[in-house]
């Protein structure tokens, strides 16, 4: 009959370093966690390798499956620490099923509904034509130049462009919103004054 301390030699590292983080009080096995993590997660990943056929997807499952595992043993909620590798793997093919039935899923929901669904127009934003922004903006007054260069690509407050062209804050304000109209205007010819 084997003794104690030979069934304890026996024990994989893995083992032992989830019986140690299941002991533990919160946070106090950041190490044996890591240590766990170093061991078990290449293992979890070669497994989506193999069932996913992807490299992005088997590392998303190597993260979810690990930290299911240490949320589980940090929890105390796995019954036997020792089997924390059967663990991994039956956590890894319970999780790519469920993974393969939604996709099941989704694929038949298409199947089923697809011609039901109107496609949406996608709208495309109109371009700035900057070469006639910049000939627009040349024709402001001098005053409204000024204000709207300061204030958007300057980035400056209506208080620092009223400083520095000797003006209030407010007069800014009015300065900039009929440059912005005229600029406008310019830019899009049929528009209509605001």
């Amino acid at each position: 009959m084997e003794s104690l301390d030979t069934a304890v030699a026996a024990e994989s590292p893995e083992a032992r370093l989830a019986r140690r983080i299941a002991a533990a009080a919160p946070g106090e096995a950041r190490d044996a966690e890591a240590e766990l993590y170093r061991l078990l997660a290449p293992r979890a990943r070669r497994f989506g390798l193999r069932h996913l056929r992807d490299s992005h997807a088997a590392a998303d499952l190597m993260q979810q499956v690990m930290t299911l595992t240490i949320e589980q043993l940090r929890g105390g909620q796995l019954r036997e620490p020792e089997r924390v590798l059967s663990f991994v793997l039956g956590a890894c093919r319970l999780t790519v099923m469920d993974q393969r039935r939604g996709e099941r899923r989704r694929e038949d929901l298409l199947e089923r509904y697809a011609d039901a669904v109107p496609i949406a127009e996608i709208h495309v934003a109109p371009r700035l034509d900057h070469e006639r922004v910049a000939d627009c903006l040349e024709r402001l007054p001098e005053r409204e130049r000024s204000v709207l260069v300061m204030t958007f690509f300057d980035d400056q407050p209506s208080e620092a462009v009223g400083q520095q062209l000797g003006c209030s804050a407010g007069n800014v304000r009015v300065i900039r919103h009929r440059g912005i109209d005229k600029l406008r205007r310019c830019v899009d010819p049929g528009r209509r004054a605001a």
